[in-house]
């Protein structure tokens, strides 16, 4: 199973975690199986998430994506995410 793992700084905790939440139509469309959401316990708005694919290549695609470009836009993400993919082992 393949796993993406984002992390990245938002201006707010809140109405990113509503754009995030919104977004799971397209997450699943594009091969989402599963998402968790993590906070930096010394920075709130810090935020990591895992998410489960279907195949390393739906995350990868999902990963390039404008839909998901826009969405962190809209969401407030501060600066560049740093991408990890995933194989489980």
């Amino acid at each position: 199973m393949a796993s993406m793992l984002i992390q990245h700084k938002v201006k707010d905790f809140v109405e990113w975690k509503k754009v995030f939440d919104s977004a799971i139509g397209l997450r699943t469309s594009s091969g989402e199986l599963s998402a968790q959401v993590f906070r930096d316990a010394s920075d709130p708005n810090s935020i990591t998430t895992i998410n489960k694919w279907d195949s390393l290549e739906n995350a990868q695609k999902f990963a390039h994506s404008p839909e998901l470009k826009a969405a962190m836009e809209k969401a407030g993400v501060a600066g560049a995410p740093s991408v990890y993919f995933l194989n489980e082992a």
